[in-house]
């Protein structure tokens, strides 16, 4: 069996999105690392708002809470495409990314798809649509898309929203035929657990709202620099297919495929999977892939799940450095 230092490995960027959240994720690199600074001042400035989400992202007791699409989806791009330039600032050239819903956009942008003013200007367009909309919903269900179909039957207002894991389905939609489905799921004995968000994101409760392609036609999207990966298309992205606004303009109406994805991506070489963004979801997720068990593959996070102290955050990002020094073909870190 391969072990993690058995060989060099090409490094994948996992960059994740709405539930990956928690109050001041990734603060302890704030005015700590440089480049990670830079880019999310860089980032925040172009947020017609950004001062207010860089209070409320800092603050022990912010005015919107993390879990509000105004506040989750920006700040969530944002950290998710600074912790991404720090990487790369590192040496790091990835062998592919690959985003799970707003990550794709920050992976996109890193990829060099799309120019940083571009990228804002759309995660900002979404926030805008989203935001007044009828509350709703995200519910992790610990099944197969099979074992939810009968309940689907029964609800049909509610949508397969991701597909994380073979017994991890992620259903959306609106809150109250997603609490009425999440009753009966519980009643069948069947484990649930609420996603942290509002909105029923990648259900077609959305489609309305981003059916005007205005923006996405404006904006230029360049061939990607580094393999990118989507979990929408579940295909590697190339010149023609980053051009179509459509692609772009149905993130949060389409489903996300994370798991047959990463099930593609894994079969193109020796990789160690580097969780670039809040948390461990995505990390955990990688693990129970049978080649990542096996030892073909390695996973790893560059933050703490939930940090207690800043110094976590300075201290994982750290690890994960030197994991990325003994563990893939970069060079030696300078003494």
């Amino acid at each position: 069996m391969d072990t993690l230092l058995d060989a060099p490995r090409d490094v994948v960027l996992l960059l994740p999105g709405q539930g990956a959240q928690y109050p001041r994720m990734a603060a302890g690199l704030y005015d700590s690392d440089p480049v990670f600074t830079d880019a999310v001042d860089r980032c925040l400035a172009l947020f017609p708002d950004g001062d207010s989400l860089r209070g409320d992202w800092l603050a022990e007791h912010p005015g919107i809470g993390i879990d509000d699409v105004r506040r989750a989806q920006p700040l969530l791009f944002t950290l998710d495409y600074a912790l991404g330039r720090m990487v790369l600032s590192w040496g790091v050239r990835p062998a592919a990314l690959l985003g799970h819903s707003v990550g794709e956009l920050a992976a996109a942008t890193l990829a060099g798809v799309f120019t940083l003013e571009d990228a804002v200007a759309v995660m900002h367009d979404r926030v805008t649509r989203i935001a007044p909309t009828e509350p709703g919903g995200m519910l992790t269900v610990a099944g197969t898309p099979d074992d939810v179909r009968p309940f689907l039957a029964r609800h049909p207002q509610i949508a397969i929203g991701a597909l994380n894991a073979p017994r991890q389905t992620v259903l959306a939609g609106l809150s109250a035929p997603l609490r009425a489905i999440a009753a009966d799921l519980r009643t069948a004995g069947i484990t649930t657990l609420p996603v942290a968000a509002h909105h029923p994101f990648h259900s077609p409760v959305l489609a309305p709202l981003f059916r005007d392609l205005t923006l996405y036609r404006r904006i230029t999207a360049h061939p990607p620099l580094f393999p990118l990966w989507s979990a929408f298309t579940r295909t590697r992205l190339e010149a023609d297919t980053v051009a179509d606004p459509a692609l772009w303009a149905g993130h949060p109406v389409a489903p996300v495929h994370f798991w047959p994805t990463l099930d593609k991506l894994l079969s193109t070489g020796r990789h160690l999977l580097l969780e670039t963004g809040p948390g461990k979801g995505l990390t955990t997720i990688a693990c129970r892939h049978r080649s990542v068990k096996l030892g073909r593959h390695a996973a790893a996070a560059l933050l703490p799940a939930r940090p207690r102290t800043l110094d976590g955050d300075r201290l994982h990002s750290d690890r994960a450095r030197e994991l990325l020094h003994t563990t893939t073909a970069l060079a030696p870190q300078p003494a």
